[in-house]
């Protein structure tokens, strides 16, 4: 495939309607935020057995800009299913009061879901940070992701069971707020048929996913009885409901991160999560060439964002920059795109009945 850089159809379908300058407040500035949540913490946590998520309440006060104190109630309860179960810290959700955020940083919060590190200790924060970045690498790529604010964050446990603690945690925008910010509706639906989604958006989706090294996702079904996709959300435009497109999340198990519990799926031909291996869609060359040209013309700010954040340890920065460059190696090497990308895509042989304009007898999804 020839690598051309102009000024491409994808970077006007993926920029949405709307630009980062939009975004609600908490989400418009990467600054670390610092705050402090105060909450009968042992209670929360102990309800990662139960299937009954109580809401308890407490309180949440950070730093504004201007170096003032501004407290906030604020409820919290369990989440999360993996990270639930295994994590020494299971993820939280923080539900503020409509009433109190009104004039603050948190303007147009309500219910937004707090990502902790796995365990207490510097290296589980480290993998914290790697994974917001993981946030921040698809918000540069496209303003259809989600917004994530990086916290120095101290939890106090008011019932005085848990010595307090510090950690870096991260907030991620709402999906609702994602789509009101970029006029799209969720698609509620089962599953998708290669013809339904945004062909643009999903081939930089899936390009993002090689480039964290995630394969724990789909673009075509969610778990049984639950709404497409596993690890995305699908959305559509009102003026093309037929096309759907998803926005990622949840990258712990990605190569980029390497938690310890994170393990590529059986039924691939790898055995370390950051061995890359494209699971993506097969699509049309001109679609594809886009989405390339597109990455390869954010490369230098992506490459920045791991440069410059000063939270990541000088170890983690030289190894996940040396991982996020042998990424971009592969989209500047022909040969190699067409091995590592081209030659693995899935479903050639319906993407080509369906360019032909042949009518496909079996109309089902691709499996993952």
């Amino acid at each position: 495939m020839r690598i051309v850089l102009l000024i491409s159809t994808l970077v006007l379908a993926t920029a949405g309607s709307a630009t980062a300058s939009e975004r609600d407040p908490l989400f418009q500035e990467h600054e670390t935020l610092k705050a402090v949540l105060t909450a009968p913490l042992s209670q929360t946590y102990a309800q990662r057995d139960s299937d009954v998520r109580l809401y308890f309440p407490g309180q949440w006060t950070y730093m504004n800009r201007a170096g003032e104190s501004r407290r906030l109630d604020v409820s919290i309860r369990i989440r999360g299913n993996f990270r639930k179960e295994y994590c020494e810290l299971p993820p939280i959700r923080l539900n503020f009061k409509k009433s109190q955020v009104r004039g603050t940083l948190f303007k147009g919060q309500d219910k937004l879901k707090l990502v902790s590190p796995c365990q207490h200790g510097l290296e589980s924060q480290q993998k914290l940070l790697l994974e917001y970045l993981a946030y921040r690498t698809y918000e540069i790529l496209t303003d259809r992701s989600f917004g994530s604010r990086l916290i120095r964050l101290s939890y106090v446990d008011s019932d005085e069971k848990l010595q307090p603690w510090t950690d870096f945690a991260f907030v991620i925008e709402d999906e609702n707020d994602i789509a009101k910010r970029l006029g799209l509706d969720k698609a509620r639906v089962a599953e998708n048929r290669f013809d339904e989604l945004d062909q643009p958006a999903t081939a930089l989706y899936e390009l993002f996913q090689l480039l964290i090294s995630n394969h724990d996702y789909s673009v075509l079904k969610g778990p049984d009885g639950s709404y497409c996709c596993h690890n995305s959300v699908m959305y559509t435009q009102e003026e093309s409901a037929d096309k759907r497109i998803p926005i990622p999340y949840d990258f712990d198990m990605s190569g980029i991160v390497n938690a310890k519990y994170a393990a590529p799926p059986g039924h691939l031909p790898i055995r370390l999560v950051r061995t890359r291996y494209y699971r993506g869609l097969c699509q049309p060359d001109d679609v594809m060439q886009d989405a390339v040209a597109h990455m390869l013309s954010k490369k230098e700010e992506i490459i920045a964002l791991y440069e410059e954040l000063p939270e990541l340890s000088r170890l983690s920065r030289n190894r996940t920059l040396a991982y996020v460059k042998k990424f971009f190696d592969i989209l500047e090497d022909e040969d190699k795109f067409r091995i590592q990308v081209l030659d693995r895509c899935r479903g050639r042989d319906r993407l080509d009945a369906l360019l032909a304009g042949e009518e496909l007898v079996d109309d089902t999804v691709v499996t993952d």
